[in-house]
């Protein structure tokens, strides 16, 4: 691992035309050698887009491995640039809602996308915040993650067996909560929220923090700009009357916002997660081949 920092060091000098093409070019090789993921991410495709064909659906998973392998390898550009390179590569558009967060809680909604430690990076650069963190298994990289996150304004991580008691006192204080809402933790604190038409384990902890706190929902998503010039990270305005009275029609609301946008990058979205692996009860697995399926540095 310490091997592999250094190399990622080494190349985040590069320029990121030249970085970008050297991850795609480890992505296509991904997606040969990895094979139980790249069922996974076709299973997901075929479930969510059954609109396209199956040469489109294998064209899209290889661009999503494409752009997840890039997104590692960009990644020694969040940890070790200069702040200038840094904000001259990410566009915040429309601007980042500093006054909005600072007048009360805010909870940052931010999707798995590939990118989504650029946003990360795009808010550390702003103000101190507080976001969810699993230990990753490598002690070193588990150490690194944790330095990158916390370059600017110092992050507050929390563990997922901490519950949601920390986080309301950290919003309560003033620090914006990062949460990324949309992964499959099982059937604990979820509830079966239709995705792209398939019952997925959805997690109504945003809708209940928000209904605890009286915190507005600011979704932000970080994709890829054209040409290799940098990122988006787009703010998109707090989301009004959320949560309501009913937290599975707000969690639905969420749902169908991560929709869109997968619509409008759908290989940039995390195809290579099991979304799916909580079935509702006697509703058999959609994923019918196991193996080992971690990819490396996921986080």
């Amino acid at each position: 691992m310490r091997l592999l920092l250094g190399l990622m060091w080494l190349l985040h000098w590069l320029p990121l035309p030249l970085l970008g093409r050297l991850g795609e070019a480890v992505g296509s090789l991904l997606f040969i050698v990895m094979k139980p993921r790249r069922h996974i991410t076709l299973t997901n495709l075929r479930l969510c887009l059954p609109n396209l064909s199956d040469a489109e659906h294998n064209a899209l998973a290889k661009q999503h491995f494409q752009g997840y392998a890039r997104s590692v390898l960009e990644r020694g550009i969040l940890w070790w640039a200069p702040e200038a390179r840094l904000r001259r590569l990410i566009r915040v558009e429309p601007t980042f809602p500093f006054e909005q967060i600072t007048a009360g809680p805010t909870i940052l909604l931010c999707p798995h996308f590939v990118n989504l430690d650029v946003a990360g990076v795009a808010v550390a650069l702003e103000v101190a915040g507080c976001s969810i963190y699993a230990s990753q298994k490598s002690k070193v990289f588990d150490a690194q993650l944790r330095r990158g996150r916390s370059r600017f304004h110092p992050a507050h991580l929390f563990s997922r067996n901490e519950g949601v008691k920390p986080i309301i006192r950290a919003l309560r204080k003033g620090l914006p909560f990062f949460m990324l809402p949309d992964m499959d933790f099982g059937a604990k604190d979820a509830e079966f929220i239709s995705f792209f038409g398939t019952p997925a384990a959805t997690l109504t902890a945003p809708a209940r923090i928000a209904a605890a706190t009286g915190a507005k929902v600011i979704p932000v998503v970080a994709t890829f700009l054209p040409d290799y010039q940098g990122w988006k990270v787009t703010f998109y305005p707090a989301w009004e009357n959320f949560p309501g009275d009913d937290m599975v029609a707000a969690t639905r609301q969420m749902n169908a916002f991560i929709e869109a946008r997968v619509l409008e990058a759908p290989s940039e979205y995390f195809w290579t997660h099991k979304r799916f692996k909580t079935r509702p009860p006697g509703v058999p697995s959609v994923y019918e081949r196991d193996g080992p399926t971690t990819l490396p540095l996921q986080s």
